[in-house]
């Protein structure tokens, strides 16, 4: 059972994991170097927990300590128990949801096994906000999605406000990371999946029509500001579009996944 360690002063040095959360690069390097993750909230530490992530410390207003009792009861990592202004002080931020866990990071797996068994998977290149990325995969998750492949310049879906954002899906959908942003696509390609690509094309045709009829889809999207690269787009089997009324060429990247992968996941295989 963790220990439940009080804590009154926001210096203390075993909080070091927790120190602050606002500063980016620093927690990116920091979280690197150290092969941790930070999990924010009851629902979303209890799901990282659950998906095999061990803790190494917890961080807690008192008032949390029940909702999470069970979770407390599996593991011998250290509890830190302090009050919500000194979290504060310590995270850089207001704690509201009251409970953080400290997480260690497991290998990611290989391409191949990310797609052993799925018909429909995301590829997502260079998507550098973590909101965005957070998003997707719970727009993945939730519309029936098998696994997410994410370019070697996407961002981390294990920082704070990505797994804080996808309530948790980072934890329940399959993912890693393609070694070789140059030939990524063959590589999906090869494994037996036709790559449909979001882009404003002059051959894009409506999603609905790129996805009837296959079995094994992967859904291609671009980055946040200039969309996919020239490459993966000529390396692209299909292209898609999304129609809209005149006047609106584009939504905001997690919006087209979101309704790219409810009419993929409708699609008709022959």
């Amino acid at each position: 059972m963790a220990e439940l360690v009080e804590v009154d002063d926001p210096a203390d040095p075993r909080l070091g994991d927790y120190r602050d959360l606002r500063d980016v690069q620093l927690r990116k390097s920091f979280e690197a170097e150290h092969g941790l993750f930070l999990a924010e909230g009851e629902k979303v530490v209890r799901r990282a927990v659950e998906a095999g992530h061990s803790p190494r410390s917890f961080l807690m207003a008192p008032r949390w300590l029940d909702g999470l009792a069970d979770v407390l009861a599996r593991t011998d990592a250290p509890c830190f128990v302090l009050a919500e202004s000194l979290a504060e002080q310590v995270t850089g931020f207001h704690v509201h949801r009251g409970a953080l866990a400290s997480l260690e990071r497991r290998p990611l797996p290989s391409v191949p096994e990310v797609l052993a068994g799925a018909r429909s998977v995301l590829v997502l290149e260079d998507l550098v906000d973590h909101t965005n990325v957070g998003a997707v995969f719970r727009s993945g998750a939730a519309l029936g999605f098998d696994a997410v492949l994410l370019a070697p310049r996407c961002a981390d879906p294990l920082y704070r406000r990505s797994i804080k954002v996808a309530m948790g899906a980072v934890f329940a959908l399959p993912w890693t990371r393609l070694p070789d942003w140059s030939t990524a696509l063959d590589e999906v390609s090869d494994a037996g999946f036709t790559t449909v690509a979001l882009t404003l094309a002059d051959d894009a045709v409506p999603i609905e029509q790129s996805v009837a009829g296959l079995d094994r889809v992967a859904l291609v999207l671009g980055s946040e500001g200039h969309g996919l690269s020239p490459r993966w787009q000529a390396m692209a089997d299909r292209h898609a579009i999304i129609p809209m009324r005149e006047g609106i060429d584009s939504l905001n990247v997690a919006a087209a996944s979101a309704v790219a992968c409810y009419v993929t996941t409708r699609r008709t295989a022959t």
